[in-house]
């Protein structure tokens, strides 16, 4: 990811709204790319390479949500971070959109620094951290090259699924996952398990990782899922 110059992907079939987003992203320094229907989208998404897409929910040809979940089972997609722009406020809707793939959501109408303001937030959340040896979050730090996890020089002892959805959460720092996305993305998507087993191994991983006094890394967010963030409660 270029983090001088990031470039964004516009899918946005309202030029007046387009003409808004390139002004105010071109000025912050980022690079723009427009797409107009979910078809442009998933061409240009595939020979662009952008570094974070900007979705809007209605659009022609192929719904946000559907070019969502097609970004997310292209493996040259995958990865790549999407916001969607959406005059959809309710909570269901903000629930489709995430089991959907999306990283965040903003709806319309919507003010231009805050939308810049998230976009930094998501790509610094989503930068690749797999080559790192450590990963490290508060007072919590993974060894990769060992296998070992440390809480305030407390080792902790995790099973094999716990350590890979910490490592998960770990990378991507902040974000919010249904358990759709944590047994994709964690388990596979070649794995059925069932959506709540997630919540059992979220428990093991909490018991494992926070002891009395010390405050619950893991952060439940109701009826969207999981993240790793700060929280002053304890365990």
């Amino acid at each position: 990811m270029n983090m001088m110059h990031p470039k964004i992907l516009i899918v946005e079939d309202e030029a007046p709204i387009v003409t808004l987003l390139r002004y105010n992203l071109e000025r912050e320094g980022f690079e723009v790319l427009e797409a107009g229907d979910g078809e442009e989208a998933m061409l240009l998404a595939m020979e662009k390479s952008p570094d974070l897409i900007l979705l809007d929910w209605m659009l022609p040809l192929l719904s946000g949500v559907e070019v969502c979940r097609r970004l997310r089972r292209t493996p040259e997609t995958k990865a790549v971070p999407v916001i969607m722009l959406t005059a959809r406020g309710d909570e269901g809707d903000r629930i489709r959109g995430l089991n959907a793939g999306a990283d965040d959501y903003i709806t319309k109408p919507f003010s231009p620094s805050e939308l810049i303001a998230r976009i930094r937030a998501v790509l610094r959340r989503t930068r690749p951290a797999s080559d790192a040896e450590t990963l490290e979050f508060e007072d919590l730090e993974m060894d990769l090259a060992s296998h070992k996890v440390r809480r305030n020089s407390r080792e902790i002892h995790l099973g094999p699924t716990e350590f890979r959805l910490l490592r998960y959460f770990l990378e991507h720092p902040g974000r919010v996952f249904s358990r759709e996305q944590l047994l994709d993305r964690v388990w596979g998507p070649d794995i059925y398990v069932e959506p709540r087993t997630v919540d059992v191994h979220i428990r093991r991983l909490r018991k494992a990782i926070n002891i009395e006094a010390e405050s619950d890394l893991i952060r439940t967010v109701r009826s969207a899922g999981y993240a790793l963030d700060r929280s002053t409660a304890p365990a």
